[in-house]
């Protein structure tokens, strides 16, 4: 669990506070250049998915930087600028001589095609979406692939002619040149994107260029990163002594466990339970790391202090700031007791790193809706052995290192906990106990239904609201469930999950009738966006 900031989120860096390097540490990996695209993430997703390490690096970052990673390929990404609009990025040509294969995709292979002399033009109209491709030269790239086929388009500018030394390898309707090579110089280009599940085709695109073009070995496999953070950790700690912050979720559970593996009892956990946790979760992360794993853990019940903080505070913010400061005086009370720790384990993840701008290999962290800060006098360095990993590449690990299925496959939690699943309204032990019972029930049903995996959130949510009801030709005035279910991939955007009615049905009458203070259930069909996933 990064600790941050409970109010802004930033970790103050100190030079202290030195992380782990994002770059792997003998792993073989192409780089992808972000010049803004939509999907630049994706593409180093979907060559990782190919069992290549890819690293995701802002397109200004210059060749010098790309050449110490020594890497065995390069990505050019696509991007929302026009080749010939007035600050548009333009190619560093010094990226052609590192001698590596480069992928232009999109933008870059505009960009290309432009920077060596090629035809580009703005089209008579842009191509978005779904969109037919011919491909009249298979080449190197496009080997085996048939002539006929669909792909995903994002363009207005099109490739009239390519590069001289280069030969056309498709076309779209709108796209005279859809697809260009020049072996000579190693160089690649599409206009479509192949990173997209809409490109039938485009996994095939992004394994030839890695396996065939690159000569990648394909070796990026949760064993091998397990292996390699070790060594990692091992290197970087020495005989010294470490602290996590463990919150049960995958991050913090996966982390933990990792340095655990690496150094065994020189790890202490300090697991807080704040009491605001789903029903029973707390002896689960008891039960799973100090009785399973054998992991030094320091088990806090924090409860009553937590609801003092908490007593008449309805304001969602407020909330956050109030669990977040004591969290800190909590977990700074533990800490102190533990001698000689030197070393604080953060939950960091590869997504992070780039959103916060910090792909180049700096320590920013962005912001995260954990519930701790770390106070600027505590000076520890910090050991980030999930910097390398996307969200799926840390359950793969965690899988790999043996972590119960229930901890690996355990959906998104807020930091503040069900303190802000309670809207606009005080969170009283009461309160919580019908929110923690209203969730049980809908986790139970759900994983009965073999829907947990699918969803990325399913949660309740309790408004200060109370309705009339009728219960037992009495009437009532109880509470009111709001219940939440979303899908997504990366909880940038989120669909509102169309759970079956019956299971709604039941869940409903089961929450109604084994929840005295409960009356009505509600579902939110909200998507991200307009609305967010959680409430507050």
């Amino acid at each position: 669990m990064p600790l941050t900031d409970p109010t802004s989120g930033a970790v103050q860096e100190t030079p202290d506070r030195a992380g782990i390097s994002s770059a792997p540490l003998a792993t073989e990996e192409v780089v992808v250049l972000d010049y803004g695209g939509q999907y630049a993430q994706l593409i180093a997703r979907r060559i990782r998915e190919l069992g290549v390490c890819s690293e995701l690096l802002p397109h200004h970052v210059g060749a010098a930087e790309v050449a110490k990673r020594k890497p065995k390929g390069l990505i050019l990404s696509g991007g929302p600028a026009s080749v010939f609009g007035e600050g548009a990025p333009v190619l560093e040509k010094e990226l052609l001589e590192l001698g590596i294969p480069v992928l232009g995709i999109c933008y870059g292979m505009q960009m290309l095609a432009h920077s060596l002399g090629g035809d580009v033009q703005a089209a008579d109209h842009g191509e978005f979406g779904r969109t037919d491709l011919t491909v009249s030269d298979n080449g190197v790239l496009l080997a085996g692939q048939p002539a006929e086929q669909t792909c995903w388009m994002s363009h207005r500018d099109a490739v009239f002619s390519p590069p001289a030394g280069s030969r056309a390898l498709a076309s779209s309707p709108a796209s005279p040149v859809a697809a260009f090579e020049d072996e000579a110089r190693r160089i690649y280009a599409i206009q479509y994107h192949p990173e997209v599940v809409h490109t039938p085709f485009g996994q095939e695109v992004l394994r030839t260029f890695l396996e065939d073009i690159c000569g990648c070995r394909r070796d990026w496999t949760p064993s091998s990163i397990v292996a390699e953070q070790i060594e990692r950790i091992r290197e970087q700690v020495g005989t010294g002594r470490v602290v996590c912050g463990l919150s049960g979720g995958v991050d913090s559970s996966v982390a933990a466990l990792l340095v655990h593996r690496a150094i065994g009892d020189q790890l202490t956990c300090v697991f807080v339970d704040h009491g605001l946790m789903r029903k029973n979760e707390g002896e689960q992360v008891i039960e799973a790391f100090r009785d399973h794993f054998g992991v030094p853990l320091v088990a806090v019940d924090a409860e009553e202090r937590f609801l003092a903080k908490l007593a008449g505070v309805s304001d969602p913010e407020a909330k956050r700031k109030a669990i977040g400061a004591e969290f800190i005086r909590v977990f700074e009370e533990e800490a102190e007791k533990i001698q000689g720790a030197d070393f604080l384990v953060q939950g960091t993840l590869y997504s992070d790193v780039i959103e916060s701008g910090g792909g180049t290999g700096t320590s920013t962290i962005k912001s995260h809706h954990n519930v701790g800060g770390l106070p600027d006098d505590m000076q520890f360095q910090l050991v980030e052995p999930l910097r390398t990993l996307f969200k799926d590449e840390v359950r793969a690990v965690g899988a790999e290192l043996g972590l119960p299925d229930r901890l690996v496959w355990r959906q998104p939690f807020p930091g503040p906990g069900l303190a802000i699943r309670i809207v606009g309204g005080e969170a009283t032990r009461e309160r919580l106990e019908v929110l923690r019972e209203a969730d049980a029930i809908l986790q139970d049903e759900i994983r009965q239904a073999g829907l947990y995996r699918e969803l990325w959130q399913s949660f309740c949510v309790l408004p200060d609201v109370q309705t009339v009801g009728v219960q037992g030709d009495e009437r009532t005035y109880g509470n009111l469930i709001v219940i939440r279910a979303v899908t997504s991939e990366d909880a940038m955007t989120a669909d509102w999950a169309r759970l079956p009615y019956d299971l709604l049905e039941k869940i409903a009458s089961r929450m109604i009738g084994e929840i005295p203070q409960v009356n009505r259930i509600a579902l939110d069909i909200t998507s991200k966006p307009p609305g967010t996933i959680e409430w507050e």
